[in-house]
């Protein structure tokens, strides 16, 4: 008997051998390459990021965040190994006790489950092969999994399940799932939460905390128990983390900084040039906002458009659902909820009205009070020109039952508001370089996504004005060449009938000085200074700001800012005013890498140099530059992102001698951007930017701009460090009317926006003008006729004017005037005494 049981087992043994030996044969040959798992790419979504690193936008279906195996908490590794495969590091990627369980279970139930699994035997399924419970893919399994343990270490091939394991919530990797359900990184954990995150992948999607709190703690404290028979914990660690109830919420990306039109800018480019796969290929973009400035942006167009609404009256509640109506809290909630968040403006129903006071529901703080003074503003409104009659109390603005807006205020209190329609764009830039510093192209992006600030074509009325006077400089004339405002009637072929331009004010004031018909923003002067220059001369130097003439009005209407044209060219336009005469391009992408730190692009910053660039005169803003490359920061991507993409990225760009700075074009004498920036100094000192004065600083030149029957309100303004354009208007080209305070022009709807943007903007800044460029002299003037004055004219003025246009003196002015060329400092210029 004993030999016949010796001889069976051999014969299953020399079976059982031959059996592997078959196996090997046929599996071994056909299992896959692990080579990639030394250079495994996740599927990580990208990532938008400010200049300052907060987080500004995730685009993906896959919640990652890959991390190292050193970063990642002892205490959460314990956990898993606890929970999947505490013979992890001893077992040679099979656990053959584990196997043998399994077995065992088979025979006795019957049924096949899956078990005897290591985390090594889960990484080549994830990586590898299905989820199919068969045993030809057991075997390829096991196979492989033992191949995986000769090609990586124990903490790679760990490493790889934490990254790769699903977690439930769409959260891949221990990482991703630290964050969804507890909003922390993963050394930030509890015992309790790094148990709980250890027990999910059982069964992710029907045990996690969210949709089954009590088979996730369950779970959870199986996991404890396993790692207090481990004496992974205490006894009392154990006993205190088991008593703790779930901490879990759902957390979606944690976003740092609102800039979400710069995000939508970013993602359609990178899926213009990479297509949907950018959203797993883990790309991390660095943007050139800064946070302040966005921030900034932000509260400055929000303010702006709600303070314009709030002066042409309330167009009541947005839905009522009657006064009889007594809903229960629950019933409050789904009724608000049907109403989503816009901005800072929170829906609430209001529960009762008293004379000069009301309450209202609000979701998530309950029953709040407005009083009078959040309420009174609320004169019914009838048309963009005309209100109701101011409010006595507050039925007569609302009832119970109203579904309404509040906005809190700065000391805490509530303030009914609306939804404006009037809609609003900024953009702010480093006129150097051309980096973005904000942009806002809408009052809420969820409420519409388009974004005015790159897409909407607009009059920028006399915005459009300081490049004429720069072309009327170019062409001879200066800021004292005086021009005849006066009313004047045009045939002009390119516009239909006669043509009667007219100043904002109806009124006509003479001969007039260019330094003052642009400061007063006079229509008049800069038709006739654009008709006597000509328009193909106007045209040609317009195009040296980068602007598009094909798109131009080709008659005298140029001279008013007929074309239409979005902040963004606006704004590069305004940027060769501020750097001094150089033409950039705006740009927005800093830098773009893998989530693996890899580089796939930098940004080569352009170069502000006076003796590298000689202005070309002959020629218009070139049609390709040094910096063509630089467009978008997006050009040097190839169709698909490759590890040997990356490679020779790094190779090229990183390891390579440096290369010599792009250098930007200079488009523009500088003497001309000078007297043309302190002209438009006056602007803010003297003329339609005064509200400016109040941010107390001497270097900010700007533009109002304000297009026919009120549809536009612009303002542009800078200093050498930063450069700004605001514009208002309704999407459907409705007038701005008449507020409060009179027309909704420039001034008073897009000025003040510009002024609480560059208060923050410019904080801690010091005033920055440019450089005073050599050739320009001081001399007196008679500010009537603009001619040399003598040292005796008491009403004489001071001007600047480039050396070789130097105006003549009268006879009647005298002789006795000195002429001392510019060889002194800006605050010490040169004059004619």
């Amino acid at each position: 008997m004993l030999r016949f049981i010796f001889n069976s087992l051999l014969a299953f043994l020399v079976l059982g051998m031959v059996v592997v030996v078959i196996l090997s044969a046929y599996v071994v040959p056909q299992l896959p390459n692990i080579d990639t798992l030394s250079d495994v790419r996740m599927q990580v979504p990208l990532r938008i990021y400010s200049k300052d690193l907060s987080l500004i936008a995730e685009f993906g279906e896959k919640r990652r965040r890959p991390v190292k195996i050193e970063e990642v908490n002892p205490l959460l590794i314990k956990a898993f190994l606890a929970a999947e495969d505490d013979r992890f590091y001893i077992h040679p990627g099979v656990d053959w006790q584990g196997l043998v369980r399994a077995a065992y279970s088979l025979l006795k139930t019957g049924s096949k489950k899956q078990g005897g699994s290591t985390i090594t035997m889960q990484v080549a399924r994830n990586f590898f092969l299905g989820r199919e419970k068969t045993y030809l893919r057991k075997l390829n399994e096991i196979f492989l999994s033992l191949k995986i343990e000769r090609e990586l270490s124990k903490d790679e091939i760990l490493e790889l399940y934490l990254n790769k394991i699903y977690l439930g919530q769409r959260a891949y990797g221990v990482a991703a799932a630290a964050y969804v359900y507890y909003g922390t990184d993963i050394n930030s954990l509890s015992l309790p939460q790094v148990a709980m995150i250890a027990g999910l992948p059982k069964a992710p999607s029907t045990t996690n905390p969210i949709i089954n709190p009590e088979r996730a703690i369950n779970r959870r404290n199986y996991v404890l128990e396993r790692m207090l028979i481990l004496d992974f914990i205490t006894k009392q660690e154990y006993e205190e983390a088991k008593a703790m109830p779930s901490s879990a919420s759902l957390h979606s990306a944690f976003i740092e900084v609102e800039a979400p039109y710069v995000a939508e800018m970013v993602r359609n480019d990178l899926v213009s040039e990479q297509g949907e796969e950018v959203y797993n290929t883990g790309l991390i973009v660095t943007t050139t906002i800064r946070n302040n400035n966005q921030k900034a942006a932000n509260l400055a167009i929000r303010n702006t458009l709600l303070e314009y609404d709030a002066r042409h009256g309330y167009r009541g509640p947005e839905h009522s659902i009657g006064s009889d109506a007594n809903p229960d809290e629950q019933s409050k909630i789904e009724l608000l909820d049907s109403f989503s968040a816009v901005a800072n403006l929170y829906p609430a129903l209001v529960t009762k009205v008293n004379e000069q006071s009301i309450y209202a529901y609000l979701t998530g703080i309950g029953e709040v009070e407005i009083d009078w003074e959040g309420l009174k503003w609320a004169r019914r409104y009838i048309s963009e020109n005309r209100r109701g009659d101011e409010p006595k109390n507050a039925n007569e603005i609302l009832s119970k039952g109203d579904v309404i807006r509040l906005k809190e205020t700065k000391e805490g209190k509530w303030r009914l508001t609306q939804i404006p329609e009037v809609e609003g764009a900024l953009v702010s830039l480093t006129p150097e370089t051309g980096a973005l510093l904000a942009l806002v192209g809408g009052f809420d992006f969820y409420k519409n996504k388009f974004n005015r600030a790159t897409q909407a074509r607009r009059q920028p009325g006399s915005g459009f004005k300081p490049f004429i006077y720069s072309a009327g400089l170019a062409a001879g004339k200066t800021a004292a060449s005086v021009i005849n405002d006066a009313p004047i009637v045009f045939d002009d072929l390119g516009i239909e009938d006669e043509w009667r331009p007219e100043n904002y004010s109806k009124k006509s004031y003479g001969p007039t000085r260019l330094r003052e018909a642009l400061t007063k923003s006079r229509n008049l002067v800069s038709i006739r200074l654009l008709h006597e220059i000509g328009i193909p001369f106007a045209l040609e130097h317009v195009k040296k700001f980068g602007f598009d003439t094909s798109r131009l009005a080709g008659n005298l209407s140029l001279a008013l800012g007929s074309a239409e044209l979005t902040p963004w060219e606006l704004i590069r336009g305004y940027s060769v005013f501020a750097n001094g005469g150089y033409l950039i391009e705006p740009y927005y992408v800093d830098e773009i890498k893998t989530y693996m730190d890899e580089y796939i692009f930098e940004h080569k910053p352009l170069t502000m140099c006076d003796t590298c660039n000689e202005i070309d005169t002959t020629s218009t803003a070139p049609e390709e530059t040094a910096n063509e490359e630089n467009i978008r920061g997006l050009d040097e991507f190839e169709s698909k992102i490759t590890t040997e993409d990356v490679q020779q990225a790094i190779t090229e760009d990183l390891t390579s001698e440096a290369e010599e700075p792009f250098n930007a074009p200079r488009v523009v004498d500088a003497r001309n951007i000078w007297i043309m920036n302190s002209i438009t100094r006056d602007v803010i000192k003297l003329g339609t930017g005064r509200r400016a004065l109040s941010l107390g600083r001497n270097d900010l030149s700007g533009k109002t701009g304000t297009t026919n029957d009120l549809h536009d309100a612009w303002f542009s303004g800078f200093n050498s460090k930063v450069v700004t354009v605001c514009w208002v208007g309704f999407d459907d080209y409705t007038p701005l009317g008449r507020g409060i305070n009179g027309a909704e022009t420039g001034a008073s709807a897009a000025l003040p926006m510009w002024i609480d943007y560059m208060k923050i903007a410019l904080d801690g800044m010091p005033e920055a003008i440019m450089n005073r460029p050599e050739g320009l002299v001081n001399v007196r003037i008679n500010p009537t006729t603009g001619n040399l004055s003598s040292a005796s004219d008491p009403n004489a003025i001071f001007e600047v004017f480039r050396s070789e246009n130097v105006p003549e003196q009268s006879q009647d002015e005298g002789s006795n005037a000195i002429l001392l060329q510019d060889t002194q400092s800006d605050n010490e210029p040169s004059q004619l005494f």
